[in-house]
């Protein structure tokens, strides 16, 4: 079933929520044996890429902004490449800063993207790379944790990284409050939200869930060194039951529960465990 040893520590993973789920009982980390099928066209049946879009682009942009600023603090120029950059949306506003390459591995999004003039290759991190590129930033936004083998991605980053090159790394977070909110509803025998969370069904599910302690110390151990961590924000509310809703077969009544849930709860979110995080680390 998927990881025997956790990829941080190499602690034998135990026994999770469900079937496919475990943890690592050290670090904290979690793993799932969920398969991607990016390129399967029933995968897609699942979801609606047009949705999804909507539901997802005004968050992301918000946070792409924010993101890029942060960067612009350690480097102001120079080549940067962003693994998965899906639709573009990040290139598109850090081209204004830095020469911009993409990798997408998805078939029907990478055709509209490149149709935008960006500069993106077909296929996947670091294959589609010839042995010698090396890129001033290296970006994987809500990436890394689809990838199965993260510490050979992470070796391939220091290859194809310049000397002080950085790494920007944004994706879930286990300690965030709506992953907790599923892990209790799992336990309480209702699986659908922690299945959401997990991306369960989806053309690219997640594989792991990291914590900003596990994922530092996972960094260091690669000899990169983490010069800043943060959050970003997690709903937006002009879009948020847009994206509550894009994923095929929930019902409009459970929609709305959800919706209504986390609208009560949005006064307070900028203070709890934020359920998106973000690194910067730098290459030794």
């Amino acid at each position: 079933m998927g990881n025997v040893l956790c990829p941080v520590c190499g602690t034998r993973l135990s026994k999770g929520l469900t079937s496919w789920h475990r943890v690592c009982d050290t670090c904290a980390y979690e793993s799932a044996a969920l398969t991607p099928n990016i390129n399967l066209e029933a995968a897609h049946t699942h979801i609606d890429e047009l949705s999804r879009e909507s539901g997802l682009k005004e968050l992301r942009i918000s946070n792409f902004e924010k993101l890029i600023n942060e960067i612009r603090l350690f480097k102001t120029r120079g080549t940067l490449l962003e693994v998965g950059c899906a639709h573009g949306w990040f290139l598109e506003r850090t081209k204004l800063f830095f020469d911009v390459y993409g990798v997408e591995p998805d078939q029907n999004i990478y055709a509209g993207t490149r149709r935008k003039g960006l500069n993106v290759r077909l296929g996947y991190f670091p294959d589609v790379l010839e042995a010698g590129e090396a890129f001033d930033v290296i970006v994987f936004n809500d990436v890394l944790e689809h990838i199965p083998d993260v510490n050979e991605v992470l070796i391939a980053c220091r290859q194809h990284l310049t000397d002080k090159g950085m790494l920007v790394i944004n994706l879930p977070n286990s300690k965030g409050l709506f992953y907790q909110v599923s892990k209790l509803l799992c336990r309480l025998s209702v699986t659908s939200f922690f299945e959401r969370m997990w991306q369960k069904g989806l053309p690219s599910p997640h594989v792991h869930y990291f914590d900003d302690e596990n994922l530092a110390r996972l960094l260091r151990s690669h000899d990169m060194v983490v010069k800043k961590t943060g959050r970003l924000s997690t709903v937006e509310l002009s879009s948020l039951y847009k994206r509550v809703a894009y994923v095929g077969g929930g019902s409009s009544a459970r929609n709305l529960l959800v919706f209504l849930g986390v609208l009560l709860l949005f006064p307070v979110l900028s203070i709890l465990p934020s359920d998106i995080v973000y690194f910067i680390a730098e290459k030794k």
